[in-house]
C-alpha cells in the first residue's frame, strides 16, 4: 500500500504559495498544530490536509524562530480561526490577521502561553 500521508518541510517563503495551491487543488484543511522546539527558541508549525477522494494528507511543516510571526490563513480558510488562536493563546506563536481573533480570550487560564517551552 502506497503512504497516504507526507511531510513538507516548506520555509515562510515558500508559505503562502502553498496554502494558495492547496486551497486550489481543493484540499480541505484537516488541522493545524503547533509545537514549541529548542528550548523555548522557537517552533515548528504543522497545517494538515486531506484529499477527500483517496484519503491523501499532505502535512506542510514550517519553522518559526521565537518572536517571528506568521500570517493567518483564515482569508484562505476561514475555519483556521479556532486552531490559530489556540496556538497563539497556548504557544505563543505570533498569527497575525486573525479574521476571528479572540486576543488570548479563547481559553480561562492562569499562565500565558502555558505550552511554550521556557528556555
Amino acid at each position: 500500500m502506497e503512504d497516504r500521508n507526507e511531510i513538507r518541510k516548506i520555509t515562510m517563503a515558500q508559505f503562502f504559495p502553498y496554502i494558495v495551491r492547496m486551497k486550489e487543488e481543493n484540499w480541505r484543511l484537516v488541522q493545524i498544530c503547533a509545537v514549541s522546539v529548542d528550548d523555548g527558541k522557537g517552533y515548528e508549525m504543522s497545517y494538515t490536509f486531506c484529499n477527500d477522494p483517496d484519503y491523501h494528507m499532505i502535512t506542510l511543516r514550517v519553522e518559526l524562530g521565537e518572536g517571528e510571526e506568521i500570517a493567518s490563513i483564515t482569508q484562505i480558510y476561514p475555519c483556521a480561526f479556532i486552531q490559530e488562536n489556540e496556538a497563539a493563546e497556548l504557544f505563543g506563536v505570533k498569527i497575525n490577521h486573525i479574521n476571528v481573533d479572540y486576543q488570548n480570550k479563547l481559553y480561562r487560564i492562569d499562565v500565558a502561553a502555558p505550552f511554550r517551552k521556557k528556555g
